[in-house]
């Protein structure tokens, strides 16, 4: 039977265009799954877009637009912009304004209800629109602004509202991860959402009342309430799988499978205790792995933003030096789960070095020599795979070490050019230069073969210039 993976990104909000941040995550999933592809399993990737919530409903009036048609709008606009950072094409997209997530949100919370975990009370709490979470006065400012959105005030709750009973679930929890060495990726996050639940879990609200934000799902059997946007959002990891009505994918790909989730450090809580805690309650199986980000940061480690005017657009990446080289800066130049910072600067610098005077350079070399000499690879070498086992690095989600591992090699193919220099050594001893030059194609190739996950675009085009033996007819990067 073929062995299947499951992987999800976290469900980007509708109401901007996606960010850096975004683009890590993306690239980042994207290169686990074609990996796992490469590897031969059958591969589930989901993504999609949140699309309920008080961020996009305030969004879509502020733009005097009905909120369907905003974030049937913004859809399509995330999606054309997935293709941009090179995402495989076969990707699984779930809104969670599609009927048939709505219909398993309210399923889950019926599930969750009957088994005891929801009840209602009236309470005032303090509410981040940005982070669409309440806030404790230690995660505020000095002026009341939540840490992670200053410049804008929380807002003041006080309803009644349905709660979850989060409070039951911190034994079950620490027992998962006692059970679970390595459910969170990296070790320190780990240690983080432990000591988070060890402190006690306090139950949160899960609605909101209708008449002061419509734009949600109907909770059941309440015409006045609709959910809370992240109770109703998470369910989308199971309903992408068509849980609870259609199984045979669910029962593939999250009971039998090992359903991995991508996240940014912001979002730890919510998915390595909240949505595991949720699960408990409706009785389903908890997911394998979670995988944290860190921030991508502005000059200084400052956090990216556009009021401050210090961000980089990925938009204009692309545009400029197109998509393998931001997929090859987020890979090799962002530290795989600390903040890392983005600017222009270091991005030329990298660009430059790494792939217009690293990795071009090297291929116009070294398929100028084969061609000249007349040296291919044989249909044999040709049917090499670079996959055969699994890499320690990428199962690791250490992609950051894999793609430096893959730059070390290259370098030494650099000094193997310098030190036996085939390109003299061809006038005095041509088998020996010969020799030389096959040694370098047949390892320019092993590590095309290796960048397929990383830089599909330019792996694919080193391939094709081996098997053709080719010279490239312009530089895979041009230097800017």
């Amino acid at each position: 039977m073929q062995k299947t993976f499951y992987l999800t990104t976290t469900l980007p909000y509708v109401n901007a265009p996606l960010h850096m941040g975004h683009a890590l995550e993306f690239v980042r999933a994207d290169t686990i799954v074609r990996y796992k592809k490469l590897q031969g399993f059958d591969v589930y990737f989901n993504t999609g877009t949140d699309e309920h919530g008080k961020k996009n409903y305030e969004k879509a009036i502020e733009k005097d637009q009905d909120p369907k048609e905003f974030v049937d709008a913004g859809f399509e606009t995330f999606k054309e912009q997935l293709k941009m950072f090179g995402v495989s094409p076969d990707i699984h997209f779930v809104r969670t304004t599609d009927k048939y997530h709505e219909m398993a949100a309210q399923e889950f919370w019926k599930r969750v209800k009957d088994n005891g975990y929801i009840y209602k009370k009236s309470y005032q709490t303090k509410y981040c629109v940005g982070c669409e979470s309440e806030k404790t006065d230690s995660e505020l400012n000095e002026k009341g602004e939540c840490l992670l959105h200053p410049g804008k005030q929380v807002e003041l709750i006080d309803e009644e509202n349905y709660f979850f009973k989060y409070s039951a679930f911190g034994e079950k929890l620490l027992d998962l991860y006692e059970k679970k060495p390595n459910f969170v990726i990296p070790e320190f996050r780990f240690h983080e959402i432990k000591n988070f639940v060890e402190g006690g879990l306090q139950d949160f609200s899960i609605s909101r009342l209708k008449e002061k934000m419509p734009w949600g799902i109907e909770v059941p059997d309440d015409k006045e309430h609709v959910m809370y946007v992240w109770f109703d959002a998470l369910t989308n990891y199971i309903s992408t799988l068509g849980w609870p009505d259609k199984q045979d994918d669910f029962e593939k790909y999250w009971v039998r499978g090992t359903p991995t989730q991508y996240c940014g450090k912001d979002n730890t809580r919510f998915q390595a205790a909240t949505w595991q805690a949720m699960l408990m309650a409706a009785g389903l199986p908890n997911s394998h792995q979670i995988v944290v980000n860190g921030f991508i940061t502005a000059e200084g480690g400052t956090r990216m933003s556009k009021s401050l005017g210090n961000g980089v657009d990925p938009r204009d990446i692309v545009a400029e030096y197109g998509t393998d080289a931001l997929r090859y800066f987020l890979l090799r130049e962002i530290s795989s789960f600390e903040d890392s910072p983005f600017t222009l600067e270091r991005f030329k610098d990298a660009y430059n070095s790494g792939l217009a005077n690293g990795l071009g350079n090297l291929v116009s070399r070294i398929m100028t020599m084969s061609t000249n000499y007349g040296v291919k690879l044989s249909d044999e070498d040709l049917k090499m795979k670079y996959y055969t086992d699994t890499n320690e690095d990428l199962e690791n989600f250490d992609l950051n070490k894999f793609i430096n591992n893959i730059w070390f090699n290259l370098k030494n193919l650099d000094e193997y050019i310098q030190k036996n220099e085939p390109f003299k050594k061809i006038k005095i001893n041509k088998e020996e230069a010969e020799k030389d030059v096959y040694y370098l194609l047949f390892h320019l190739y092993g590590a095309a073969l290796a960048l397929e996950s990383v830089i599909p675009e330019t792996a694919k085009k080193i391939q094709e210039l081996i098997k053709e033996n080719k010279k490239p007819e312009a530089p895979l990067f041009l230097r800017k």
